[in-house]
């Protein structure tokens, strides 16, 4: 059986340069969960599957590659519907 996956809006901890860079430190769920991000390998500017356009964030979690969305000043993931 196929899941449908959609938009997640989470809190995110950002760290902002002096460039005006943007980099996640950690994902904040609304159950109180707490991700560290480890690492951001590379951010562009894409479509998400789930709709929208905005700029995607590829970050290691946990040692998995999970994408972050920063989408008209919101951040997302996308997650498995419930």
């Amino acid at each position: 059986m196929e899941r449908n996956r959609e938009k997640r809006y989470v809190a995110v901890d950002v760290h902002f340069s002096a460039e005006g860079r943007l980099r996640p430190l950690q994902i904040v769920f609304d159950e109180g969960r707490v991700y560290a991000v480890d690492q951001v390998r590379d951010v562009c500017r894409r479509a998400a599957d789930v709709g929208g356009v905005g700029d995607r964030y590829t970050c290691v979690i946990q040692g998995q590659e999970r994408y972050l969305w920063f989408e008209k000043g919101r951040w997302f993931v996308e997650a498995f519907s419930e």
